[in-house]
């Protein structure tokens, strides 16, 4: 085992669940005796590169374990996408603190950052074990059954469209809701899980993994409206043309765009509204609503799935006994056995770092817009326990008298 401290930060967008991996590396560092401190980075690399460091060994175990169950990353995120530059400044600051240990908690940029870092120190011969530990509501992380965040975010969705899909059968019209997921439709189709009758919403689904056709889309959502009296859509803000162009600059005039030129897809609800305006426009329907769930899904406080929850904390847990008992770096990783039940390994980190994983085409429906039975096996176990339930009346109608 190496000597010294241990640094643990959160990078990325914040979920449901990331702060009980967070605990879970902070108490099980703290129970072994070659760890002097435990330190954590405030505002993930930023908050490294700015030595801006809080020290948890001081934290009680019974706040900690408050903490745990709250939403949101509790010792702040950062959007920066570290470089090899970027990763030097950060490796000069972990060995100037005597860091043994640096446990980042991320998705993709998350893990290229552990493996630039420890490819850093490699270099410069310095004893530091460096273990990411896999977060992201997208679940977009290759070589994981699914990823710590998801299954909670999945659950406020498939929970969200099971209200959707109530109010719009009350009153009857089109309703559209735009769903995180740039690459990956995960979470878009766990709205899929909504669904009770086979008339159920959403009765359309549009992921990234299947091209998007503007004129197709207007015919399903006629067809269905035909049939149904009604529609209910999800859509992921990842829906691309024929040549990958997001949707959204086909439709808008002016499209938005953060700080690393990525293109803005859904946070201004721009691409609900317009889309939502296509419908009304072509299709003459005068009841369309849209809506953008936005930063609402990530870290929802009252839809956290206990599965979720559990995995969170296992995996920070795992991830500090895969650094002091092992000999290499890496990224822990989930993998299903059994019907459900789980297992971590830890891979190597050029194996997962700065890959993306997509749906795979068996849980995907051959229309497209919509899932397969393998899906709904594949999440409904994620999303945990006391899963809500939805009723009808029965429709014991009496006979009518003047309106025959």
């Amino acid at each position: 085992m190496l000597h010294g401290k241990v640094l643990v930060a959160q990078g990325g967008g914040p979920t449901a669940v990331i702060n009980q991996s967070m605990v879970g590396a902070v108490l099980e560092s703290r129970k072994f005796r070659n760890v002097d401190l435990v330190y954590g980075a405030h505002h993930g690399v930023r908050g490294i590169i700015n030595e801006e460091f809080l020290d948890l060994t001081q934290e009680t175990s019974h706040n900690l374990e408050a903490v745990a169950q709250t939403p949101s990353s509790a010792l702040g995120s950062t959007r920066d996408k570290p470089d090899l530059k970027y990763c030097q400044e950060v490796f000069k600051v972990l060995q100037a603190h005597g860091i043994a240990y640096f446990f980042y908690i991320g998705g993709n940029d998350s893990s290229d950052t552990v493996r630039i870092v420890s490819e850093e120190a490699h270099k410069a011969g310095y004893p530091l074990r460096c273990i990411h530990i896999p977060k992201t509501i997208d679940n977009d992380l290759v070589l994981n059954d699914h990823t710590p965040g998801f299954p909670s975010a999945a659950r406020f969705v498939a929970q969200a469209f099971m209200g959707a899909n109530l109010d719009n059968a009350a009153l009857k019209g089109v309703y559209l809701a735009v769903v995180m997921g740039r690459h990956a439709g995960f979470l878009t189709a766990a709205s899929a899980l909504g669904k009770k009758f086979p008339d159920d919403g959403p009765h359309l689904i549009y992921i990234p993994e299947r091209v998007f056709s503007l004129d197709r889309f207007l015919g399903d959502v006629k067809d269905c409206y035909e049939r149904h009296g009604r529609c209910v859509i999800a859509v992921s803000e990842g829906i691309h043309d024929e040549n990958g162009a997001p949707i959204i600059t086909a439709l808008a005039k002016d499209v938005e765009k953060d700080a690393h030129g990525n293109i803005q897809l859904s946070g201004t609800g721009a691409l609900a509204d317009l889309l939502c305006e296509e419908i009304k426009s072509k299709l003459g329907i005068k009841r369309v609503r849209g809506d953008t769930f936005g930063y609402i899904q990530r870290s929802f406080i009252g839809c956290v799935s206990d599965v979720d929850q559990r995995e969170a904390r296992e995996v920070g847990e795992k991830a500090v006994q895969f650094g002091m008992w092992g000999a290499v770096d890496g990224s822990v990783s989930i993998q299903r056995t059994g019907f459900y039940s789980v297992d971590y390994k830890l891979l190597p980190l050029e194996m997962v770092a700065g890959k993306t994983r997509v749906m795979e085409d068996h849980l995907i429906a051959d229309s497209g817009t919509d899932v397969t039975d393998a899906f709904r096996m594949y999440l409904r176990p994620l999303l945990g326990s006391g899963m809500p339930d939805a009723f009808r009346l029965r429709l014991n109608a009496v006979p009518k008298i003047l309106n025959r």
